[in-house]
């Protein structure tokens, strides 16, 4: 049985990864900020000790064993340019904690885990389109953050193949979430779906199984790369 952490597991995307996984056989412990599931754990990633007691808890809920982590917790608020100067790093500070900072203490404990096990193991990391092409004005820090988990994920997938630690990234673009819905919103609604060849945003059972394949089938070959998801809005 494949032992599974994953982030963000409480709505969206990480909510049919979760189900995903577990109609493959894993054993999935989830995180969200707040609930009340036994096979949740609460962490509050804004808080710095949150990653460390997370990973800790999940393994000792594992029997001391994690197989795969998956880093698809993330925080999408607006920043605008016009707000003070604190509101302003305040913001991107809470954003860089939560989808990047939180992402790479992760990792770390993952990576450490499964070297001193001497066994293999593997990240998924859920990005985001914006870490290609960038964001809306209001978004820098939504961007940054996304950009850096993309090289983060190729950092770990050079560095540690040789020793069988494989790392997969999944680059969504608007996907039928509350977070793309507030999104949608204030650029405009469904005038911004001219943008998408395809016609329509993903859905989350989309990436789900994208994210299903990454942690438990595909090849190690494919270790470093980025999977697009955005329906023909930003090619590369």
């Amino acid at each position: 049985m494949t032992r599974i952490l994953l982030t963000g597991a409480s709505r969206g995307i990480g909510a049919a990864a979760k189900t995903a996984l577990a109609e493959r056989g894993a054993k999935v412990i989830g995180q969200a900020t707040h609930s009340a599931a036994d096979d949740m754990v609460d962490a509050d990633f804004a808080e710095p000790p949150a990653a460390q007691q997370l990973w800790e808890e999940t393994l000792a809920r594992h029997g001391g064993e994690i197989d795969v982590l998956v880093n698809n917790a993330g925080l999408f608020q607006a920043n605008p340019l016009s707000g003070s100067d604190i509101a302003w790093l305040d913001g991107w500070e809470d954003t860089m904690r939560i989808n990047l900072t939180a992402s790479a203490q992760l990792s770390r404990f993952a990576v450490k885990h499964w070297l001193e096990r001497r066994v293999s193991g593997r990240i998924v990391h859920v990005a985001s389109r914006a870490g290609h092409r960038g964001d809306s004005p209001d978004h820098w820090h939504y961007a940054a953050s996304k950009g850096g988990m993309l090289a983060l994920h190729k950092t770990i997938a050079r560095a540690y193949a040789k020793d069988g630690i494989f790392s997969f990234a999944i680059t969504p673009g608007f996907t039928d979430t509350a977070m793309a819905d507030d999104y949608l919103e204030s650029r405009g609604g469904a005038g911004l779906l001219a943008d998408i060849p395809l016609g329509r945003v993903a859905e989350p059972e989309e990436i789900a199984e994208m994210i299903a394949w990454c942690a438990l089938d595909a090849p190690p070959s494919m270790t470093g790369a980025t999977l697009d998801a955005n329906g023909a809005s930003y090619v590369r």
